[in-house]
């Protein structure tokens, strides 16, 4: 156990030591703000503040984490180590910035309560972040302080004892359009057919004709070799399902019909199945409860785990919502434009809500990249920046997550490397 001292024992001095020390590190901690109470404990410690009691292991405070409510903090970026680091403070600390400090401005996601510039669909986009700016926002920072944190300790208190962690590869396809052609009903069907032989796409004619009349199989109906391909692996997967309205026309399937609901408890049969939340339950607590309530009834078992519609994440009104609802882990923090730890962290933590300077249960599972943060890139590039992140993450025991979409598994010759990478490399 590792004790801590600090004048004062804040929600964020206790939500980021926990993270770190506790989520990342494997130890227990407690606080104490009794000088005589510190300097009697024989285990390891340390302090946290403005000045040091002594020769103790010191780290230095910025000031963020006594803070309370919102505003705009002034923040210097600076090479560090082989990372990148801010809130500086002096050489009395054990490290040159406040590790705590600025993991809590990411962790807690503060910059997108801060004025910003939204994309299209009203989300916090990757450009405004400052892991973007700065160029760390493909490194998970926060674990990779952490481990600097556990070298200093081992230093100090070599009888210190840390857990030993394995990598954790969790894999996530989000099914939004669970079917290509199937299930969209004779009214969308018709409307497909015509909107074919207007725009001359014979071949995508023919090939609806032929899942529709049951002669071949829908090309997004991948669903099978994934599951046969997780089988052999210890691989953790979730796939999402949405049950509520899709936001393009084309893409909305019935949800109630048999057939649907069967792939789904065929999927919950053998991994996690995880509620899409459409964009209208987003903004309606009515309807969320609605859609989780559906999955529930199809799969016999409470719903734990969700993923916003496109990924749209409005802070912090929407996981809110979820908290009411008792849903245990979100999915929803990466960008789907753009590879990278939007919150710096590859470990999941717990949604901290600033407004109300709390603690909440809601757990936050990082996302490395969707399959659409490359469309940009070649599959040869696609491959080398995958593998670099992945890298990334085994060096601190993390969790490394890929979102793809059951799209992403089709016959389409340019799928090979999404197959290849789900099937080969994220399983050896």
């Amino acid at each position: 156990m590792l004790l801590i001292f600090t004048k004062q024992i804040t929600p964020r001095i206790s939500y980021v030591f926990k993270h770190i020390c506790t989520r990342i590190l494997g130890i227990k901690i407690d606080f104490t703000t009794e000088i005589d109470a510190f300097l009697a404990h024989k285990g390891p410690k340390a302090s946290y503040g403005k000045q040091p009691l002594g020769n103790e292991l010191f780290f230095q405070s910025h000031g963020l984490l006594t803070q309370q409510g919102i505003e705009s903090v002034e923040i210097n970026v600076r090479e560090w180590e082989a990372t990148k680091c801010f809130f500086a403070v002096s050489d009395k600390s054990a490290i040159p910035f406040d590790i705590f400090a600025a993991a809590f401005y990411l962790l807690s996601r503060y910059e997108e309560y801060l004025p910003h510039v939204k994309d299209h669909l009203g989300r916090f986009s990757a450009q405004e972040s400052l892991g973007f700016k700065y160029d760390f926002l493909e490194s998970p920072v926060i674990d990779i302080w952490a481990y600097t944190l556990k070298s200093l300790l081992e230093q100090k208190f070599p009888n210190i004892l840390f857990p030993k962690k394995q990598t954790t590869v969790h894999s996530l396809i989000n099914a939004q359009v669970a079917y290509a052609f199937l299930n969209k009903g004779i009214f969308r069907s018709l409307i497909g057919f015509v909107s074919d032989l207007f725009r001359l796409k014979l071949k995508q004619f023919i090939l609806r004709f032929r899942v529709v009349v049951g002669l071949q199989k829908d090309p997004y109906n991948t669903y099978k070799w994934i599951l046969d391909v997780t089988k052999k692996s210890s691989m953790k997967l979730t796939v999402f399902f949405l049950l509520g309205e899709a936001v393009a026309f084309h893409e909305t399937i019935h949800t109630q019909k048999q057939k649907f609901k069967m792939l789904i408890k065929y999927v919950a049969d053998y991994k996690e199945v995880g509620l899409l939340v459409s964009l209208r339950a987003l903004t309606n607590p009515d309807f969320l409860k609605s859609e989780k309530t559906t999955l529930e009834q199809i799969i016999n078992r409470t719903v734990q785990s969700s993923q916003n519609s496109n990924l749209l994440l409005s802070l912090p009104e929407i996981y809110r919502n979820l908290l009411a609802l008792e849903i245990k882990k979100d999915y929803t923090m990466v960008y789907e434009n753009q590879p990278g730890f939007r919150a710096g962290t590859c470990t999941a933590f717990l949604f901290y809500d600033l407004d109300f300077e709390i603690i909440t249960p809601l757990e936050i599972q990082p996302i490395a990249c969707t399959t659409q943060g490359f469309l940009k890139l070649s599959p040869k590039d696609t491959a080398l920046k995958i593998t670099q992140m992945f890298g990334k993450v085994q060096h601190v025991n993390g969790t490394f997550s890929v979102l793809f979409s059951n799209k992403d598994f089709s016959a389409d010759p340019n799928n090979k490397l999404w197959r290849s990478l789900f099937s080969e490399t994220l399983i050896s």
